[in-house]
């Protein structure tokens, strides 16, 4: 029997991860709460397992790995969560913005033709499932200049190895455990400098679409290592091509037009996926000859650095049926940073992992800087 409303019943946070940092949890609770007053219901906590009956909004923390379980909950389409929804491990990382090397293993369910049909969007690299061919693969790519070595499901930018020589690749996948790779992969790219990267993608919640492109910043965590640092959006209500009406400099127009086909090449290539939430990092740089590239990095199906930016602005929009584009920015410092008048504070003390950072998001008129 079909849910009877639309209406949802309240907002589920969904954390499906082995553990979440606290600094995290308090902001995806803050996000839920902001969601639930998108869609007029309240956060709740389910006193037993939910069914489809229920009718509730779940906030993910992660992509989701289509299961029977998550569709018995309600689960069945972008309407039920912001978030995404895919039908293998590989599909929900990085590991797609790649193709596999010549005769290299491969797990159930992977294709070349996302990465053949997305290639205009792609930065030169490959995918891996196991140690020996991510020797071979390394191997291809050191013979035009350095290579990046990425772990598909770090975050913020952590845990990433450029390497100029075999031997430096031998030291850097010597410590891989070799199950994990077989179901999540690894990839290898191109190494480029002199990098600026942008965040495209859309927000759908509550019937209101957003689209948006924005620029990354970087920071530096208390030991020193640089990570992302935070996203300065530019949202508008509507579509793609909603945003590409406006006036926009090259680089970004590209960054839009790749981020759109990677979109399209995993929506025709991957069968039951779907998302509410999505959002792709494109890396616009130089490699070693000099030559400008710009590529998507990876995607991101689930709530994120710019997340608390974007539901911000979806209730901005939400509040004036007339505001069609807004500026909207998040920040993280490793510190107690002075807080702009504007900012909506979504976490700030002493994580126990991370030492003390603070986390927030302002809004800006599209008119002003």
């Amino acid at each position: 029997m079909p849910r009877s409303s639309d209406r949802k019943q309240g907002v589920v946070l969904l954390d499906t991860r082995e553990h979440t940092p606290e600094h995290e949890h308090c902001v995806h609770l803050k996000l839920a709460e902001r969601l639930a007053q998108l869609l007029d219901t309240q956060v709740v906590t389910p006193t037993q397992a939910p069914t489809q009956y229920d009718n509730f909004y779940y906030l993910p923390t992660e992509t989701l790995i289509q299961h029977p379980h998550y569709h018995e909950m309600g689960i069945t389409s972008a309407q039920d969560l912001l978030g995404g929804v895919v039908t293998r491990p590989y599909m929900a990382t990085k590991a797609i913005s790649h193709p596999l090397p010549a005769n290299a293993r491969y797990p159930l369910g992977w294709t070349d033709d996302f990465a053949r049909q997305a290639s205009d969007a792609l930065l030169r690299g490959y995918t891996v499932f196991s140690v020996q061919d991510a020797g071979s693969a390394a191997a291809l790519l050191l013979r035009d200049g350095p290579v990046r070595i990425k772990p598909v499901r770090a975050t913020a930018g952590r845990g990433q190895t450029v390497v100029t020589t075999m031997k430096e690749v031998e030291q850097a996948l010597s410590g891989l455990n070799e199950k994990e790779l077989a179901l999540w992969g690894l990839t290898l790219e191109e190494n480029l400098t002199d990098v600026q990267t942008f965040s495209v993608g859309q927000a759908l919640v509550a019937g209101i679409l957003c689209s948006y492109y924005g620029t990354q910043q970087l920071t530096h965590d208390h030991a020193g290592e640089e990570i992302y640092g935070g996203s300065d959006l530019v949202l508008v209500r509507g579509d793609y091509d909603t945003l590409l009406q406006l006036h926009l400099e090259d680089s970004l127009r590209l960054a839009i037009t790749q981020a759109r086909t990677y979109e399209q090449a995993a929506l025709q290539n991957f069968p039951g996926f779907f998302a509410s939430r999505r959002n792709y990092d494109v890396a616009q740089g130089l490699n070693s000859q000099g030559k400008i590239r710009s590529g998507v990095l990876e995607q991101s199906w689930r709530i994120g650095g710019a997340s608390s930016a974007e539901i911000l602005a979806l209730q901005a929009f939400a509040a004036d049926p007339a505001l069609t584009r807004i500026r909207a920015s998040t920040h993280e410092a490793f510190d107690a940073p002075e807080l702009p008048a504007d900012a909506t504070l979504f976490y700030q003390g002493e994580d126990s992992e991370l030492g003390r950072i603070c986390k927030y998001a302002r809004l800006r008129d599209y008119d002003h800087p």
